[in-house]
């Protein structure tokens, strides 16, 4: 089953109007398609356009993705315990710092990353959830359904899914190998 965000749409523009407010100033750091994001242990990271795929790499080489950060999401580490955790601009994405004291220096602030880490915990569930799928094809349906979701833009066609995945990609995703 997947969730609707439609809920959090008044969250995002809270939370977009806030910073805007409040770091007027701060200018937004760009990252191009591909390109790691560098983790701090006391930054928060804001997306602000783009999204993120947030990752985790296994002792054994292979890579596995935990989730996707996309508008107004944060993500670093001060907000996971995986350790070896690690986050690559899905598409092209502008990000805004924060730090940790920054966030517990403003209650609306703290509030409103709260509300969207709730979201990305309902997308984390949702993630969990495509494992207990037991065949691949019904895995890959449910993480379209959730992709269209999370990051789908309506179009007369049906939604569009602003990034470029890859055959990796989908496979990390879903707990499967790619054949070559």
């Amino acid at each position: 089953m997947v969730y609707s965000l439609a809920s959090e749409a008044v969250d995002e523009r809270d939370l977009r109007q806030l910073l805007e407010e409040i770091y007027q100033e701060r200018s937004l750091s760009f990252f191009c398609s591909g390109q790691n994001i560098p983790m701090g242990d006391r930054d928060i990271w804001v997306v602000y356009r783009g999204v993120v795929q947030l990752n985790i790499l296994y002792p054994s080489g292979e890579e596995g993705l935990l989730g996707l950060a996309a508008d107004y999401m944060p993500f670093g580490l001060p907000l996971t315990a995986i350790d070896a955790y690690y986050a690559t601009a899905l598409s092209d994405v502008d990000l805004m710092r924060l730090t940790v004291s920054e966030v517990d220096q403003s209650p609306t602030l703290a509030h409103s990353i709260w509300r969207q880490l709730n979201r990305r915990l309902r997308q984390t569930e949702a993630m969990l959830a495509l494992v207990g799928h037991q065949r691949v094809k019904d895995r890959l349906v449910h993480l379209l359904l959730l992709l269209k979701e999370e990051i789908g833009q309506p179009v007369s066609e049906g939604t569009r899914l602003n990034v470029k995945l890859t055959h990796q990609h989908l496979a990390n995703a879903i707990g499967t190998v790619r054949f070559v």
